[in-house]
């Protein structure tokens, strides 16, 4: 069965994909191929979030302001935004056992060279480097994924996959946290690196030779630049994305300075926010089928602007638990929902789309990241669930404007 990316499709899940090039050689089973590339997510998703988690520690030993230490999110989102389709068109055609591994190892050394950053120059520096990891690899996962399962199945895959940023919140985020606040943020970042190595180990060992993407052509790209409603899906993350980090780069120092909640307090909060993340994940993942990609976006993004409307509610670390709760749900699973509703929509156009939605996630991150920064220095923690508000009501409606232009014309890029 050919695929809509151009490589042939799996065989059944529980006798393993046959191999992509046609060959005879014996190649692991798809469930170990979709958790390996579920713990490379978690690695990426825990680096992604580290940051975040260590900011108190982070601004108080390198002697910098809240805002300028949110800029290192601002950074790391910039060169993902940028790198993931530039990169995505340099390693289309490449081996994917070969390129997830080395990427997901440059993104662990990545981490243990930012433990060892005499300063903060030096930490901006290597955080810009080590997000090249990011920027191959969550993509180019989700192309994998896309090449080696049946049409039919790929929904699922793709979600059951982003499941390890949902592990990352639940469990990294709150641990590398915590680790910030009692042992520094370096040893929060040489976590990190260890988990991105030993996730790459699990790669190396679970995903089979030869499985490629079709390369990407300028054709290809200009398909996807040219086409309105699919650009009007890449944008809707943009927004969503800047909502969320208006506030997300900032929870960790709101909980400790407007809260007043110490180092288990705030781990607390993280690990609850990321327990309801991976609730909405395993919710989205088994209803993906029955709901419709872009019904689960539209759910996803709703809770979120809902938790952001109630947030002047928050005045309280159990108050705040509760107001978290739709975000929570909402904030892993839009993402996941946005990949396959992507993947669906145009499936020969699937690798330049992955990166290109990656590029927009992060883009989002380092718009909001770079506002809230903004927002906290001028007008204090009260201004910024407004703007977040504002950017996730502007993402619902692009999200619905594009949706009815699908159901106008259901097969333009099928």
């Amino acid at each position: 069965m050919a695929d809509g990316a151009g490589g042939p499709s799996a065989g059944p899940p529980q006798a393993g994909p046959p191999n992509p090039l046609g060959g005879s050689q014996a190649v692991p089973s798809l469930r170990a191929v979709r958790w390996s590339l579920l713990a490379g997510n978690f690695a990426i998703g825990c680096g992604v979030m580290v940051t975040a988690g260590a900011m108190n520690d982070l601004v108080q030993s390198l002697q910098v302001s809240v805002g300028l230490g949110g800029q290192l999110i601002t950074v790391g989102a910039v060169v993902v935004g940028l790198g993931a389709p530039l990169l995505a068109t340099a390693v289309a055609g490449q081996d994917r056992r070969r390129l997830l591994t080395f990427w997901l190892l440059w993104f662990g050394l990545g981490h243990l060279a930012s433990a060892l950053a005499p300063g903060y120059t030096a930490l901006a520096v290597l955080r810009a480097a080590t997000m090249l990891g990011a920027a191959v690899f969550t993509p180019q996962a989700a192309a994998a994924i896309n090449v080696m399962v049946p049409s039919a199945q790929r929904g699922q895959a793709m979600t059951f996959v982003f499941l390890g940023w949902s592990l990352a919140s639940v469990l990294g985020m709150p641990l590398h946290a915590y680790v910030a606040e009692a042992a520094g943020w370096r040893a929060a970042f040489a976590l990190v690196g260890v988990l991105a190595m030993a996730a790459a180990a699990g790669v190396w060992r679970a995903m089979p030779d030869g499985v490629r993407a079709t390369p990407l052509s300028l054709a290809a790209w200009g398909q996807v630049l040219g086409s309105p409603v699919l650009m009007a899906m890449v944008a809707v993350t943009v927004a969503s994305a800047a909502g969320q980090f208006t506030v997300f780069s900032y929870l960790a120092p709101y909980y400790r300075q407007v809260l007043g909640a110490g180092p288990g307090g705030v781990s607390l909060m993280f690990m609850l926010f990321g327990a309801y993340g991976l609730l909405g994940n395993v919710l989205l993942t088994r209803h993906i089928n029955q709901l419709g990609a872009a019904r689960g976006v539209a759910i996803a993004m709703a809770g979120m602007a809902l938790s952001l409307a109630l947030w002047p509610l928050a005045g309280s670390l159990w108050m705040a638990a509760l107001v978290l709760l739709p975000w929570g749900l909402g904030c892993f699973s839009s993402n996941s929902a946005q990949q396959v509703r992507l993947g669906q929509a145009a499936p020969a156009l699937a690798p330049a789309l992955m990166a290109l939605n990656s590029s927009a996630m992060y883009l989002g991150q380092a718009i909001g990241a770079a506002g809230g920064g903004l927002l906290v220095q001028g007008a204090g923690y009260g201004a910024l669930a407004p703007v977040g508000l504002v950017w996730m009501l502007l993402a619902l409606a692009g999200s619905h404007w594009a949706t009815r232009r699908t159901l106008l014309a259901p097969a333009a890029h099928g």
